[in-house]
C-alpha cells in the first residue's frame, strides 16, 4: 500500500503572529511529516507574500502511519487555533 497526500497548512486569516506561524510551521515539519516513508516535497510562500502558505508532498505506506499523521496534524492545528490543515490525496496517473 502506497499513498501520496499533500499537506498544506496557511495563515491568510492572519490568527498567528510570525512568531506562532513559524512555531506552528515548524511543528507539523518535524512531527507530522515524521510519519511519512517519504518526503517527496516541501513548498513555502514567498517570504515577502501576502499570504503565508505551506505545503508537503507525503508517502505513506501503512494505514497506521496515516492515522497518526493526520491525529498530528489535527492535534497541532487545534493548538494554534487554526480552523483546518488540508489533507489531500493524490491520484497519480503516468501518461
Amino acid at each position: 500500500m502506497v499513498m501520496i497526500v499533500y499537506l498544506s497548512i496557511g495563515n491568510s486569516d492572519d490568527k498567528l503572529t510570525q512568531a506562532e506561524w513559524s512555531e506552528f510551521n515548524i511543528r507539523i515539519a518535524a512531527e507530522v511529516t515524521s510519519y511519512a516513508t517519504t518526503i517527496h516535497g516541501a513548498w513555502h510562500s514567498h517570504p515577502a507574500g501576502r499570504w503565508q502558505n505551506s505545503a508537503w508532498c507525503l508517502e505513506f505506506t501503512t494505514e497506521e502511519a496515516i492515522w497518526q499523521a493526520k491525529q498530528a496534524a489535527t492535534e497541532i492545528r487545534k493548538e494554534y487555533r487554526q480552523d483546518s490543515v488540508a489533507w489531500a490525496v493524490a491520484e497519480t496517473e503516468f501518461i
